[in-house]
Parts: C-alpha cells; sequence; structure tokens
C-alpha cells in the first residue's frame, strides 16, 4: 500500500512539472513567450477604487433625552453592554445597557436633599402651628383684658372725674393694643403662609427633579425603535463605538438601524483621477465577501473638496455610488471594489497594456519573428487601446520572446 502511494505521489509531481512549463511556456532565459489574440468590440475606461458599504438611509437609536441629560449635569456616559454589531433585532427588543453610576450617585443625592427639604417642611409648619396659637392665645386674653377694662369705665361713673378719665384712657389703651396685636396676627398668619409656600415650593421642585432623574434613569437601558440590524455607530476617527465607547450629551447616538433595501458605497477617488469623475457615471461594484456578484450603480455624489488620506500626503475626494436593487447578501461596511465607468468607446482594438513597448517616441509590439510599429491609444487598468498597426486575427506576444531583440521593425505605412 506505501509503494502505490509513492507511486502516485510521483506520478503527481511529474505531471505538475509538466504542466507548468507548458503554461509557464519558459525558454532558458526565464521569459515569457505567451501570446494573445487582438481583442475587439467596446472598450471601457474607467476609475476603480475601494470602498464600503453603507446605507442609504437609517434610523438612529437613541441613547437618553439631551435635555434631561445637561439638566442633570451629565455630560458623558459609557457603553456598558451592547448587543454584537450586525445582531438583527425585533421591536422593542433590547439593545445596550448605559453605565448610569453617575446618575445614580446623583438620585442619592437628590433623595438626601429631598429628605433634608421634607424635614425643613415639617419643622417650618410645626413652627408656624405654635406661632400662630400663641398670637391667637395672646389676641383672646387681649380681649378679655379689653372687656375688664371695659366693666371698669361702666362702674366708674360714681367716680371722681379724673378717676372716669383714667378708666377711660386705659380702656383706649386696651383697644389700640388689641386692633395693633390682632393686625399683627393677621401678617403673622399671611407670613406663615408665605413661608410654607416657598418650602413646599423647594420641596415639591426637589420631589420632581428627583422624579426627573428617576425617569432618567430607565432611559439608560435602550431599546430598538423598530425591528432591524444593529450596526455600531464610528466615531469622527472611523472607530466603531462598541462596549466602552463614551457618547456625548450633545450626540446621544447609540448604534444604527439602516434600511438594508437601498444601499450605497462610499469611496475615496484620488486628486489624479477625481477630474475624470462626474455625477451621474455608471459603476460596477462588488464586494470581497462576494467577488463574483457584480451590482450595477450609478455616481450621486462627488465631494468638491479633498482631505488628506491618514499616514499619508495624498489628497482624496470622496464619491458616493448608489447601488441598484436590492440583495439580501450586502450588509453595511462590506468592503467593495468600484469601477466608474468614465468613457466607452466602441468597434476598437486593444490589447493588454504589457503587450506594447515603447522605444524613444515609437510604440511597438511583438509578432512572429518581427516587431510590429502601433498607435497607442486610450487605456484602463488592463487594456490599451490600438489605432493602427493591428488586425482583428493578429496575435501579439505578451512578453519578448528569448532574442526578440534582434527581430527587424515593421513600420507603419505613411498614407
Amino acid at each position: 500500500m506505501k509503494q502505490k502511494k509513492n507511486y502516485f505521489y510521483i506520478i503527481g509531481v511529474f505531471l505538475f512539472i509538466v504542466l507548468v512549463w507548458y503554461f509557464s511556456g519558459t525558454s532558458g532565459t526565464g521569459k515569457q513567450v505567451i501570446k494573445v489574440a487582438v481583442k475587439s468590440g467596446k472598450f471601457v475606461i474607467g476609475v476603480t477604487t475601494t470602498g464600503e458599504l453603507e446605507a442609504r438611509s437609517s434610523e438612529k437609536i437613541h441613547g437618553p433625552n439631551p435635555t434631561a441629560l445637561r439638566n442633570a449635569r451629565i455630560w458623558q456616559y459609557r457603553i456598558e453592554k451592547i448587543v454584537p454589531d450586525g445582531t438583527v433585532v425585533d421591536s422593542a427588543q433590547w439593545v445596550a445597557n448605559l453605565d448610569r453610576s453617575d446618575l445614580e450617585n446623583k438620585i442619592k443625592d437628590q433623595e438626601l436633599e429631598v429628605e433634608k427639604l421634607r424635614t425643613q417642611y415639617t419643622k417650618t409648619q410645626l413652627d408656624t402651628a405654635m406661632t400662630l396659637r400663641d398670637a391667637r392665645n395672646a389676641l383672646i386674653n387681649m380681649k378679655y383684658s379689653l372687656e375688664d377694662k371695659q366693666i371698669i369705665v361702666d362702674q366708674s361713673i360714681y367716680e371722681p372725674p379724673a378717676t372716669r378719665r383714667q378708666v377711660k384712657l386705659d380702656l383706649q389703651k386696651a383697644e389700640r393694643t388689641y386692633k395693633q396685636t390682632k393686625d399683627n396676627y393677621v401678617l403673622k398668619s399671611e407670613k406663615a403662609i408665605a413661608n410654607m409656600k416657598e418650602v413646599e415650593a423647594g420641596l415639591s421642585k426637589a420631589d420632581r427633579k428627583l422624579s426627573e432623574l428617576e425617569k432618567l434613569k430607565k432611559e439608560f437601558v435602550v431599546y430598538a425603535p423598530k425591528a432591524g440590524m444593529v450596526i455600531y455607530k464610528r466615531n469622527w476617527d472611523g472607530k466603531k463605538q462598541g462596549v466602552g465607547a463614551q457618547i456625548s450629551a450633545w450626540d446621544n447616538v447609540v448604534a444604527i438601524l439602516p434600511d438594508l433595501s437601498a444601499m450605497n458605497s462610499k469611496t475615496y477617488v484620488n486628486e489624479i483621477d477625481i477630474s475624470k469623475v462626474k455625477k451621474g457615471q455608471k459603476a460596477v461594484v462588488s464586494t470581497d465577501a462576494f467577488p463574483d456578484k457584480k451590482f450595477q450603480g450609478v455616481v450621486t455624489e462627488v465631494a468638491n473638496m479633498g482631505q488628506q488620506m491618514k499616514n499619508s500626503n495624498a489628497k482624496v475626494f470622496e464619491v458616493t455610488i448608489q447601488l441598484a436593487g436590492h440583495d439580501s447578501v450586502l450588509r453595511p461596511s462590506m468592503t467593495t471594489k468600484n469601477e466608474i465607468i468614465t468613457e466607452t468607446i466602441d468597434s476598437v482594438l486593444f490589447v493588454p497594456i504589457e503587450c506594447v513597448h515603447n522605444n524613444d517616441s515609437l510604440s511597438f509590439v511583438y509578432m512572429d519573428h518581427h516587431k510590429q510599429q502601433v498607435v497607442p491609444g486610450k487605456s484602463n487598468d488592463e487594456d490599451i487601446v490600438i489605432k493602427s498597426g493591428l488586425k482583428k486575427e493578429d496575435e501579439v506576444y505578451l512578453s519578448p520572446p528569448k532574442g526578440a531583440e534582434e527581430w527587424n521593425m515593421h513600420f507603419l505605412k505613411n498614407k
């Protein structure tokens, strides 16, 4: 059995060597001698870039109410727990927990403040009741004293005039004092009512703030507003906001629910090629995940201002390509390869760029035992148009065969 395995192994190695020799077509110098046919037909010129898929529209999953956060003087909070990026959720399903330790400390402080104000309210209530009770008792006693003085006046009719005069003066003083005390009691009552309202308003305000903080606490558990796929939001530097990410009270987006039925490819074109790219141009888009699938698209936006690439001096311009149709395999953040079609030329001849060589200002290709002068035209990433010098049925070498440098040049005939 072992000898049989060795036999198949030797045959496999031999076939591999033969196939390599056959397809490489190498000579002793290692130069390729592959020939290719001249192609004809429509010639497409484009700009090829890499990009990233994004949803054309999306719904944001918000965290706590920004106004309530600012009222609570909470400026930032952290994502404590969140569903994995790309998770499909139903409407009202849990998405994330946010760190509420700062909020809980504020709730405890507010609870102490409410308790303090409630105690103050009770104390003010008791003090007011005691003060008004004493004032009422003094007023009642003064009224009795006033009645006593009235009796004395009534009984003084048989007394000397000076005595009668004295007791009347005492009665008048008592009446004036009683009136002042009564007026003071009214003022004390109004003051007590005002004090109670002030303390009650402070307590109500503190209670209301505590209720708002308790309500805000519930918002630190985030649920999906509708069914969809949860995609992490990206920061300004492109980093995804996962567990531990800080979220600002001014931008309270926790994650995003993209509309997967309408996708764009966001890409960047270098400053050399950006002049070729225009809105409305067609594009062919594929993804690294599914390279065999091609999607038609159209350029919808071209940035007017360039931006600096990271760790490079090159300037790039953002370009948005809108994909036509919908495919369930497409997901946000997938890497794309985009060919933006900048020009199409009908009915021309073209060959691979490697076939065309230059000698000073002269362009030529290698054919059987001679060099053929050609007039090249426009090119794309792979091929180049041949304006004259070749025919549709011709074949040319992809690279110079051995000794081809010595071959004669066939020049084009002047017309």
